[in-house]
């Protein structure tokens, strides 16, 4: 069974790589930037902002760096590993789940389509995929495989985006 595993991922194993690497450093850049909003603004609209808009996007680079930190680790069960990325897709919906609640009780902002789209129904979308594909990864491994894949870059094209958008947003709407 576990060369059948590391026959499986051993392919996967640069994709994994990459998009680890680049998920940690994209959230030290994250926390660079809220270390500079912060030290110039310390309200409560910055931390319900903060809360609302970085923090899931922090998450969405720690939940990709954890998939791939698990699909590169060595396995000896494909069900072993299907239980781990399943556990952070169900994590992410949750999480997400609960920034759409922190979105709707906003007071400083009224978040728009674009923001619905990218910072919940996109997220949503992705963490679906990765708690779908680690759900039948032992099943029906290949398919399962790119659609884990689908979700976790996913995760980080949306991060991409949102930091993008959270930094725009500071250094073009904030005094």
């Amino acid at each position: 069974m576990a060369d059948t595993v590391s026959s499986l991922l051993a392919p996967w194993s640069a994709f994994y790589a990459m998009l680890g690497g680049s998920a940690a450093a994209l959230t030290g850049l994250m926390f660079v930037v809220i270390t500079l909003v912060t030290r110039r603004d310390r309200t409560e609209d910055v931390h319900d902002g903060i809360a609302v808009f970085s923090t899931p996007t922090v998450a969405h680079f720690a939940g990709a760096l954890l998939i791939s930190a698990v699909f590169l680790a060595p396995w000896r069960s494909l069900v072993d590993v299907g239980i781990a990325a399943a556990a952070v897709g169900v994590y992410g919906v949750v999480r997400i789940l609960l920034a759409m609640r922190r979105t709707r009780r906003l007071t400083m902002y009224t978040a728009d389509l674009e923001d619905w789209t990218w910072f919940t129904i996109l997220p949503l979308v992705a963490y679906g995929a990765v708690a779908a594909g680690a759900a039948v990864l032992a099943e029906d491994p290949v398919p399962a495989l790119f659609i884990l894949a689908g979700g976790v870059v996913l995760l980080m094209f949306i991060g991409i985006r949102n930091a993008w958008d959270v930094v725009t947003y500071i250094a073009l709407d904030r005094p």
